[in-house]
């Protein structure tokens, strides 16, 4: 696997120059998990819980690639309980996100951030996690297998032109194998205007959206990767990188692309600290794309403009 590798400090910058040191570990997953609206519960099974997601995200073998430390994709999940149904079943919801260091720079750049509201599933104390990707074993593996293979397709779209089509058609996968599960969340009539596991891998491997995937490989490659060298150049291929996102939105502007939601979700503040000492045509230019492709966030991307 091609990835641009960012080693962060000396001590892994020893390591990874070490011949055959390498990790069958792809990621590098803090877990949280928040129960404090569960009240009278033993606080000993959240613990448990934590550490039991903790070693099934960063210990499971996720795929056939080797990656160095250096190359482990960064990520978070926080898993916030607001319900105990019965003894060894809870709801809630399970935040996403994923990070990627930019070339050249000790800035690391969120590429996911958002919030998956749909979250039931059944957590037995002390029974492993086992992921079988062929199997429907529960919905905490499933959900769990589920947003590492999109954070893994994620990262690597970064990283070359739609790099993550594997790990997409992995969680495609774990989607079907899902469609009999009684918890919400997979099926296309689930969750609130369609905004659920369904139709976001769906949108994510439909050609139709094809280029929201094109837009994140080039705007790390050619944008924020550049920036520190060439900042002018960089500038503009985040603007030509935008108008991927764009042309997507004006062939298919509808209720269902929740990919397009997700990633402007997660970039909009970083675009605007882009671009707020950028020159006046190329800031009208950038909030005028961006307001179409992102409307609720109109007052937000004004703020460039209003920069000195």
């Amino acid at each position: 696997m091609v990835r641009v590798s960012i080693l962060k400090n000396f001590a892994l910058s020893v390591l990874f120059l070490i011949p055959g040191v390498a990790f069958s570990q792809e990621l590098y997953c803090n877990v949280q998990i928040s129960a404090q609206k569960i009240q009278g519960s033993n606080r000993e099974v959240f613990d448990n819980m934590q550490h039991d997601i903790y070693e099934f995200m960063n210990n499971t073998v996720w795929t056939n690639h080797v990656f160095t430390y250096a190359e482990r994709v960064e990520c978070s999940i926080l898993i916030n309980l607001t319900d105990q149904i019965s003894a060894d079943e809870f709801s809630g919801t399970i935040t996403i996100q994923l990070k990627r260091p930019v070339f050249n720079t000790t800035y690391n750049s969120t590429v996911l951030n958002f919030i998956d509201n749909s979250f039931r599933f059944r957590y037995v104390e002390f029974q492993p996690l086992e992921f079988d990707p062929t199997t429907y074993r529960s919905s905490l593996v499933a959900v769990l297998s589920y947003y590492t293979y999109m954070i893994l397709g994620f990262d690597a779209d970064t990283f070359s032109p739609e790099g993550g089509t594997e790990y997409f058609q992995m969680a495609e996968k774990i989607v079907s194998s899902a469609q009999n599960a009684s918890e919400p969340g997979w099926k296309p009539y689930d969750g609130s205007r369609n905004k659920n596991r369904y139709w976001l891998v769906k949108n994510t491997l439909d050609k139709e959206y094809e280029g929201v995937r094109q837009f994140l490989y080039e705007y790390y490659i050619n944008g924020l990767d550049k920036m520190e060298s060439k900042i002018s150049e960089a500038r503009t291929s985040i603007v030509e990188s935008l108008k991927l996102v764009q042309e997507v939105y004006r062939k298919k502007p509808d209720p269902f692309m929740y990919i397009v939601q997700i990633i402007m979700e997660a970039k909009s503040d970083e675009i605007v600290n882009i671009f707020t000492e950028s020159f006046p045509e190329e800031k009208s230019r950038v909030v005028q794309i961006l307001t179409e492709i992102d409307p609720s966030k109109k007052t937000t991307y004004e703020k460039i403009t209003s920069a000195n």
